[in-house]
């Protein structure tokens, strides 16, 4: 299952576990943009459920009613999430914050929760968190988002303390400049604004992230790949960027 499936990381990730062979099923707001996906993944069976992860009653009904066959879920790539804004904290506007907050930490919690306790059940699966290296240090304008990301790290441990012991993974992946459309998103639509935050540079593509995702799932039982960060060649942290 991997949520916020329709495009970025989330889409990477479907193609490449599509073609690694893996049942999807796939989450997103969008239902057309879903069932054009699920048009273009031929060769590997595809469930769409449109929902966003905010609405915790509409996520709750989709989950229990899942057909038998897909009940079972093995890997859960928690990936729906984004930015809003790039101002001061004193500066924020209250409703990105909410949107950010109730996206990318509750929404998270939301699939956890629904997912998790069939897994414990079964005493198998993998939960893979979307983080960000925002979550490790917070850069100039980042303040709400880079402390969601905080949350997504501090939630990983926590999960993998509480599932140390049964057979279920937790991966927490944490992306840098990554070349989708999250910063068209962050500027609410301001398409040169965020075409901005790629120049000069080779960011990392929405590939680059799923192939360590799929990596990561396919690793030996006894192998449980934490955590890792990602980043590009002239990236060295969320704020240090070489542009030439």
């Amino acid at each position: 299952m991997i949520t916020g499936a329709t495009s970025g990381i989330g889409l990477a990730c479907a193609r490449k576990f599509a073609a690694n062979g893996d049942k999807l099923i796939l989450t997103g707001r969008n239902e057309q943009r879903l069932a054009e996906i699920k048009k273009e993944l031929v060769g590997t069976e595809v469930l769409t459920l449109a929902f966003d992860v905010r609405d915790r009653e509409k996520a709750k009904s989709c989950i229990a009613n899942l057909p038998a066959a897909w009940q079972s879920i093995d890997v859960l790539v928690n990936n729906a999430g984004l930015a809003l804004g790039l101002e001061p904290e004193f500066e924020g506007d209250l409703d990105d914050w909410e949107t950010m907050i109730d996206t990318n930490i509750k929404g998270l919690l939301t699939m956890t929760r629904l997912v998790v306790p069939g897994m414990v059940e079964r005493n198998s699966g993998h939960i893979i968190n979307v983080g960000s290296v925002a979550g490790d240090a917070a850069y100039a304008g980042g303040n709400v988002y880079c402390a969601t990301k905080a949350a997504v790290k501090a939630l990983s441990d926590g999960l993998r303390i509480d599932v140390a012991n049964t057979a279920i993974r937790v991966t927490n992946l944490k992306p840098g400049l990554v070349e989708t459309n999250f910063s068209n998103i962050r500027f609410h639509g301001d398409s040169d604004r965020a075409a901005n935050v790629y120049k000069g540079i080779q960011p990392l593509m929405g590939d680059d992230i799923a192939d360590v995702a799929v990596y990561a799932a396919n690793a030996p039982a006894h192998v449980q790949i934490a955590e890792v960060l990602i980043l590009a060649t002239h990236q060295a942290s969320g704020s240090v960027i070489v542009r030439k």
